[in-house]
C-alpha cells in the first residue's frame, strides 16, 4: 500500500534564483521545508502553537538530496511530502520538487522532535502521533 503524498504548489520568484534565472540549490530545501510545514498545518497543527502550547520543536537532523534538473524563474512547481517513517522522537520524509511530470529534485529528510527548553529529543505527543497515523493511512 502506498503512503499518501501531500502536495503544495509554488511559483519561482526572482529572489529564488541566481543571476542566470535558475533556482539556487539551497532554495529547494526551503521549498521542502514549506511543504512539510503546510502538511502539518493541513493536519491541524501549526508549528508556533506546537512550540507555545506543547514546548515542541522540529529540527532537521539529516538531508540527502539529489538534484536532477533546474527550475527557472516563473516556473510553477509542486513540492511533495510523504512521511515514510515515524519513530518515538523522529520523522522521515521522502520529498520531491516537480515541474509538471518531471522530478527536478528529490530528497530524504530526517526530522528530530525536540524539547523547546533543552533542545533534547523528546517523544512526539500522543495527539500528534494519532493525527500522523490517521494522515498516513
Amino acid at each position: 500500500m502506498s503512503k499518501p503524498e501531500f502536495r503544495w504548489r509554488l511559483r519561482v520568484f526572482y529572489e529564488d534564483t541566481d543571476a542566470g534565472g535558475v533556482v539556487y540549490y539551497a532554495n529547494y530545501l526551503k521549498f521542502m521545508e514549506r511543504a512539510r510545514t503546510e502538511w502539518l498545518r493541513s493536519l491541524g497543527f501549526e508549528q508556533a502553537k506546537l512550540r507555545d502550547e506543547l514546548g515542541l520543536l522540529f529540527a532537521v537532523r539529516a538531508v540527502d538530496v539529489q538534484y536532477r534538473s533546474p527550475a527557472r524563474l516563473d516556473d510553477v512547481l509542486e513540492v511533495t511530502a510523504t512521511m515514510d517513517k515515524a519513530g518515538g522522537a523522529s520523522l522521515v520524509f521522502v520529498q520531491q520538487v516537480r515541474r509538471e511530470n518531471a522530478v527536478l529534485c528529490e530528497g530524504i529528510v530526517k526530522i528530530a522532535c525536540l524539547d523547546e527548553a533543552s533542545f533534547k529529543p523528546r517523544p512526539l505527543p500522543h495527539v500528534l502521533q494519532e493525527a500522523l497515523s490517521k494522515g498516513t493511512e
